[in-house]
């Protein structure tokens, strides 16, 4: 993932304003597209340090929140069936899922930190974060899905194979 276009290309005013922006409380904004830009930049530097961090290190050593366990065995409890190799975008976005969805990110409500912020996930879990390949998910969504495929081992292909590249 190249980070050319990340907060970096703020610059550090920018940068701080951007950070002073997204604390504000949401009701402070219509639709500001620079908003939308600045949650984009956002969502797209913590998935660009999540791949890198799983490039980096074998996965199942990863502690992603002081949470993992509880939410691991929740996660697996109510989606025992789903398939986190490959996901779909109807298993996050179809109106069934929803609704399992919501009442399992809501139960972490002040236990993650900004547990409904939005985050990018990676579709196929064996490839990098592409425009195919990525999918606008919650934050906790991404932490059930992403520990889970730790645990499971579904993320070492991407460490093997930057490793093997090394």
């Amino acid at each position: 993932m190249a980070s050319d276009n990340g907060l970096a290309a703020l610059g550090v005013e920018g940068a701080s304003a951007a950070a002073h922006a997204l604390s504000l409380p949401a009701d402070a904004y219509g639709n500001d597209p620079r908003l939308e830009v600045m949650w984009a930049m956002k969502a797209y530097n913590h998935a660009e340090v999540y791949f890198n961090l799983i490039s980096s290190v074998d996965p199942k050593f990863l502690k992603l929140t002081k949470l993992d366990d509880r939410i691991y065995s929740s996660f697996r409890e109510t989606f025992r069936e789903l398939d986190i190799k490959l996901l779909k975008e109807e298993d996050l976005k179809s109106e069934q899922a929803k609704e399992t969805w919501r009442p399992f990110c809501n139960q972490f409500e002040g236990l993650i930190e900004d547990f409904n912020y939005g985050t990018l996930l990676r579709l196929d879990c064996e490839k990098d974060y592409t425009e195919e390949n990525t999918i606008f998910a919650t934050r906790a969504q991404f932490f059930a899905v992403e520990i889970a495929r730790n645990r499971e081992g579904y993320n070492n292909a991407v460490f093997t194979a930057r490793s093997a590249k090394s």
